[in-house]
């Protein structure tokens, strides 16, 4: 896990050193072990070094191959570069380190483009070749690490974070409307190649880009995924419940190589949990050295007993015995800490449950260096309830009639208060939408099948998106954040599972829920609700952070946006504020991008000094 930038001169002039110091300057959070530049004709690479695999010198990089002609800047993790090096060898090539990042170099040299295929991990890096003047740069399958680009004054600039490339002055000098807006209105971000950023733009999951003196080619799709559309097979549930266990075991004990520390954060939901549970077995079948005798864990907890999951935290560190670590966040330290939350972001976020991952991610660090988190598993197995209704919409226009009644009286049955408060939710954000300025066209997520919705999610409209705040919050800490349920091998296998194995009588995840049995607490394995890593959201908007937000709401950077009618807006949030009016996270996103656009838009620098913390004008100021 690190940070890489560079600058390919399109126009054959020199790089720019200092930009690309700069550039690596900015992304020091990334990689606080060492950094490294290679400048040599039209190009310039830099890297931030975060250790994880081979901790000697010999890994260092900007790294070459033998003669010198091939040179790599790369994020990421190769869990299975032992077997690829082995491989390699055997063809004749030589290693002078233990390091992944050789591996790709090889890897290259032997198979080109094709490479990528044969790679288990996640990745963004980039390859000069210098015998041919061209830059190839390639994305891990989900996007898991980042990989953003412009094209400016002659150059293409690449970087891990917006940050970097806003280093160069000609870059990201205004927002993207469209995407800005798209964001407002409909909550979704990183869906497209487009950022919020205008000019900026991200290479797409499971993408490889040719970057020659021409410019950037289009990028090419190398590996796809397709969600079995079948509502039902004749496979036993007891086969496919011993298969899956054995997927994901092999799964969390690859993402467990490691020369360094690895911890796992716990929210107490079904999916950490069982990676909990999975780590702690393998600690005691194999001993890796990267968990050591105790496995340690890292969760969220509140006093508010509505958002708290202690109860199911306790039992997994009861039934396991991990050192567990636990932390509150605090609106107060919210407000302490938003201005380095939103610059890390780099583009506003959709709740405030992204400052609940932060602070797991402070909590870890010093602590250990690597931690497995269970990003993925509600995309792949279907987890959020909001997917239950196409659900029942596809079963009924594929003519499942008996099917459909049966798990139409299961979600009644497990999920009739979440249906209940969806309905008025939705109202809500319609309403809210209408605060907006901007027209955008709409976006919706649960339109089509089910199995078109659940390949949407994990490629566009939901995944990319948490992926992005993953890796941000992690590397926030500089620690490397892995995700076992995103293994390719594990993902082909669930999405090639019949739809029934996922949802069943209103019961989600249910072939995990079954291969879990016997493994995992019943009182978790059979949890119906869905949290994560949570905060009382709702709550501090309404109390705590109100006078925080009044003062924004009531700023004069606020009423001149063109993004929203500010008088509007404030007069919403004030019937909120008054029981007139339901809470949804449109209040939210709208705060968000005010501190967002002051963060890279209004300030000279990126160093914006912290918000006041003083109670700020009372309501009646704005009656």
């Amino acid at each position: 896990m690190c940070g890489i930038a560079g600058q390919y001169c399109l126009d054959g002039k020199a790089p720019d050193g200092d930009l690309l110091a700069e550039m690596s300057g900015r992304l020091a959070h990334r990689g606080p072990d060492g950094s490294g530049t290679h400048i040599r004709g039209n190009a310039g690479l830099v890297h931030r070094r975060l250790a994880i695999i081979d901790l000697s010198d010999e890994a260092l990089q900007p790294m070459t191959n033998e003669d010198g002609t091939l040179w790599i800047v790369f994020n990421g993790e190769i869990y299975n570069y032992v077997e690829l090096r082995e491989e390699l060898i055997a063809k004749g090539h030589r290693f002078h380190s233990h390091s992944d990042t050789e591996v790709i170099l090889h890897a290259y040299e032997e198979w080109g483009a094709d490479c990528l295929p044969r790679f288990n991990g996640m990745w963004a890096f980039a390859i000069l070749d210098e015998k041919r003047g061209e830059l190839f740069c390639a994305r891990d399958r989900f996007g898991i690490k980042p990989f953003y680009y412009a094209v400016v004054d002659g150059s293409f600039l690449f970087a891990s974070e917006i940050k970097a490339l806003l280093a160069h002055p000609a870059a990201g000098t205004r927002p993207d409307d469209a995407m800005l807006g798209t964001y407002l209105a409909w909550g979704v971000q990183d869906h497209s190649g487009r950022t919020m950023f205008d000019g900026i733009l991200q290479l797409a999951p499971a993408h490889a880009m040719l970057v020659t003196p021409n410019g950037p080619k289009l990028p090419a799709r190398y590996w796809d995924v397709t969600i079995n559309p079948e509502v039902r097979s004749g496979i036993p549930d007891e086969t496919v419940a011993g298969d899956l266990l054995t997927h994901l075991t092999d799964a969390t004990r690859i993402h467990l190589r490691s020369d360094v520390a690895v911890g796992t954060c716990l929210s107490g939901g079904i999916d950490s949990s069982t990676l909990t549970v999975l780590i702690n077995n393998l600690v005691r079948s194999e001993a890796p050295a990267s968990v050591g005798a105790r496995q340690k864990t890292f969760s969220v907890v509140f006093s508010d007993n509505r958002f708290d999951e202690s109860r199911y935290i306790d039992e997994i560190v009861a039934a396991t015995g991990v050192d567990a670590h636990r932390t509150e966040p605090s609106p107060d330290q919210l407000w302490d800490d938003i201005n380095r939350l939103v610059y890390m972001q780099d583009e506003p976020f959709g709740s405030l449950s992204i400052y609940a991952q932060y602070c797991v991610m402070r909590l870890a660090s010093g602590k250990v260096k690597v931690v497995l988190d269970g990003q993925g598993a509600d995309e792949l197995l279907a987890g959020y309830l909001a997917y239950q209704g196409s659900y029942l919409r596809g079963l009924i226009g594929s003519f499942h009639g008996i099917t459909a009644a049966r798990e139409l009286l299961g979600s009644l049955r497990h999920h009739a208060g979440f249906f209940r408060s969806a309905l008025g939710q939705l109202a809500a954000r319609r309403k809210r939408r209408g605060l907006l300025a901007v027209n955008v066209p709409p976006v919706d997520r649960y339109s089509g099948s089910l199995g078109e919705i659940l390949c949407r999610e994990l490629t566009s409209t939901n995944l990319p998106a948490l992926l992005h705040y993953e890796d941000r919050n992690a590397m926030a800490f500089s620690i490397e954040s892995r995700v076992p349920y995103l293994d390719y091998r594990f993902v082909e296998y669930v999405a090639a599972l019949p739809l029934n194995q996922k949802i069943r009588n209103g019961v989600t995840k249910l072939a995990l829920r079954n291969a879990i049995r016997g493994i995992v607490p019943e009182s978790i394995r059979c949890r119906m609700d869905k949290m994560g890593f949570v905060t009382p959201e709702e709550t501090w908007m309404k109390e705590e952070l109100r006078p925080f937000v009044l003062e924004i709401l009531s700023s004069p950077a606020f009423s001149g946006r063109k993004y929203w009618n500010a008088d509007a807006v404030i007069k919403n949030y004030l019937a909120f504020l008054e029981g007139r009016s339901r809470y949804s996270p449109e209040i939210w996103r709208i705060v968000c991008t005010e501190l967002w656009l002051r963060t890279f838009f209004d300030s000279k620098t990126l160093a914006e000094k912290p918000l006041t913390a003083h109670p700020g004008p009372g309501i009646e100021s704005y009656k």
